[in-house]
């Protein structure tokens, strides 16, 4: 049963990984736009992304220390506030603009959302400039402290979604669901 489970995960990595590319329509593909390296080859620091299945390395990940783009493997449960720090740059690549994602789906090779996932935490605050939530829940309150946030069309936040001011509130692009109160506080 414990290969079955590995092989599971691993197949959803492949997959996800796999229908990402560097196609700079992907993003309107509703796909994460990273690269995935080869297993014999080196990793392409560049355009790589934290794959994460674990609260711990999720938070790592969404901090000023993580990746431009985080994916998850599956629904997670934080049992701790999270924060979204940092400046990152689509691709990690500073020729482009400031950008952040947080992917909460499976894509297959076409770039097909196979499955969406839940994170749950008791609290998300967002410090990352133009940072989407895109696909799947955040199921939990949202503070937005920083200008440009984005939850895309297939995203949903299952609760409230606070910003720090209405300069804040009038850069963000709601395109998502958001089932509480959307409001300055």
């Amino acid at each position: 049963m414990k290969l079955f489970k590995v092989l599971v995960v691993a197949g959803v990595s492949v997959a996800l990984l796999s229908g990402c590319g560097s196609d700079k329509n992907n993003a309107d593909k509703g796909a994460a736009a990273t690269t995935a390296p080869a297993a014999t080859e080196k990793a392409d620091a560049v355009t790589s992304a934290s794959i994460v299945n674990q609260a711990d390395a999720f938070i790592s990940a969404v901090s000023d220390k993580g990746t431009w783009i985080v994916a998850v493997l599956n629904d997670l449960t934080v049992d701790k506030d999270v924060v979204v720090a940092g400046e990152f740059h689509d691709k990690n690549d500073t020729a482009k603009p400031i950008y952040r994602k947080l992917a909460l789906y499976a894509q297959d090779a076409d770039h097909k959302v196979t499955a969406s996932y839940t994170l749950t935490a008791p609290k998300v605050t967002v410090q990352s400039e133009n940072f989407r939530v895109q696909g799947g829940t955040i199921k939990g309150d949202v503070y937005v402290e920083a200008n440009g946030f984005n939850v895309y069309k297939d995203a949903t936040i299952d609760g409230n979604l606070y910003f720090s001011s209405e300069d804040v509130k009038a850069t963000a692009v709601l395109e998502g669901k958001v089932t509480g109160a959307t409001e300055v506080k």
